[in-house]
Parts: C-alpha cells; structure tokens; sequence
C-alpha cells in the first residue's frame, strides 16, 4: 500500500471540495443555510491532512521497526522518527530530490524503499558509500583494505528476547559512528550460494566461500543490518541507489512494551 499516494489524493480531493465551495457554491446559498455535509466534511479534514501531508513529507516521518535486523541498536516495536530532508528534499510519492542537502555516511541508520520491491521500506545501516570497496570476509568487516574497528563487549552479549538466548554482542566504529552489533564469529554464511543472485551492478561483486567483496558504484550505498547474522542486506540483494532513499532516523520516540526504550538510539 502506497500510504504516501494516498494520503496525497485525500488531500487533493478535500482541497479541491473546499475551495469549490469558498469560490463557487457558498456565493450562491443563502445567509443562514446550513452548510451541506460533503462541506462540512472537506473543511474538517482538509487542513488536518494538508498538515500532516507536508509534516510527513518534507519533515519527518514514522517508522515501526518490523525485525530484528537492526539488534541491539532498534528492537522490534520501536517507533522512530525519519528526518525526511537531512538527505535534501524530495517531492513526495515520486520521491525526485529536488534540494540537495547532506550525503548519507557510513554509520548512518538510513530508511528506503527495497531496491527489489520499492512499495516496501527498509531500514539499515550505510556502510559503503559511492567508491568504497566493501569486504564481508569471515564475519569480518574490511573498507577499502582496512578493517573496521571492533571491539568485543564483556559476556554474556545482548539478550535476544525472541530468541530467548545472548548473542554475543560488539562495539564497531564506521566512520565517526560507534554502534553496537551482533555476530557470532564461529558461524559461516553460504556465500557460494549467492553466486547466481542477480541485481543491477551485481558485476562490482565477487562471492567467495568466506563471503562477499562489492565495489560501491556512484549513487549508490552499500546497506547492512547490525544484526549480521540475521539480516537480508546488500550482501544479498545489492545496492541502494539515490533515488530510493526516504531519510535518515534519529530518535525512539515509543516502544509500547519498553518505555525505557523511548529518546534515542541504543
């Protein structure tokens, strides 16, 4: 469902009843007749849709944390909030940018619409922009030939609340970002396995049974989840480009089961 498209054409519709009957029909009613309901009802809703509509889309917009992809930085029912115009503004539902403003950075937690399925938004971590060389290698992390600074948190980890077990859990430095994330380093991906998954510039990667080298093409971001043994991320379904993105998030404003949850970012 395309809520934006949506929420637009209510908007539209409202708009256009009411200003007919400013313009056209209410000249023509008498003094003290009453207003018809289809009026009532535009000018009600109009100016509440028209605020909402410009808030979420040129301001910031909310966003329900579906999985646990994101562990330990989002928990699944965190409700955040996507600065819409950090990375410039954008018309709403083509999503065109039309005011260039910040570029996305490694270690920015990033909302977009899902390269293989844009009517679905997803949210991960930016780890390669345009010109890096991103290396996933024995559940190591490497950027342009170096690896990224981890360090191991004391046991016993982050306690998974669905999982019902710790994961062991680390401090990782992507750019000038420190963040939390989960990896286990005895276990191993099938990478061989992803040799045949197709997606545009899907030759800037080489798949090996350690893992996954990609070269970032421009305009493009290379996208991960801080959880790295459960999340589908560009390491399977590749890169993230420009015109997908909706915004940067920035802050926990509810969690209906853990108020605690609630001000910022784990």
């Amino acid at each position: 469902m395309n809520f934006a498209l949506i929420l637009f054409l209510l908007t539209l519709v409202t708009g256009i009843l009411w200003a007919v009957d400013r313009l056209h029909f209410r000249r023509k009613r008498a003094t003290d007749a009453p207003e018809p309901a289809w009026v009532e009802y535009a000018a009600s809703f109009f100016p509440v849709l028209l605020v909402v509509f410009l808030l979420r889309s040129f301001l910031f917009e909310p966003f329900k944390i579906p999985s646990g992809s994101m562990m330990p930085t989002l928990l699944v029912g965190d409700l955040i909030l996507v600065n819409k115009f950090h990375y410039g503004v954008r018309l709403p539902v083509i999503n065109k940018k039309i005011i260039a403003n910040h570029d996305p950075q490694r270690g920015d937690v990033m909302v977009f619409r899902f390269p293989k399925d844009p009517s679905t938004d997803y949210i991960k971590r930016v780890v390669g922009v345009p010109g890096d060389e991103v290396v996933f290698r024995s559940q190591q992390l490497f950027l342009n030939g170096q690896p990224v600074p981890t360090e191991a948190l004391p046991p016993p980890g982050f306690y998974d609340e669905e999982a019902r077990r710790y994961a062991p859990e680390f401090k990782e430095k992507l750019g000038n970002v420190e963040h939390g994330i989960l990896i286990n380093t005895q276990s191993s991906q099938f990478w061989k396995s992803q040799e045949d998954n197709q997606f545009p510039f899907r030759e800037n990667c080489r798949y090996s049974a350690e893992g996954v080298a990609c070269k970032v093409p421009p305009g493009h971001y290379f996208m991960m989840g801080d959880n790295r043994d459960n999340s589908l991320d560009s390491r399977y379904w590749g890169f993230v480009p420009d015109e997908n993105i909706v915004g940067r998030a920035f802050f926990i404003w509810m969690n209906f089961g853990d108020l605690k949850r609630i001000g910022s970012f784990r």
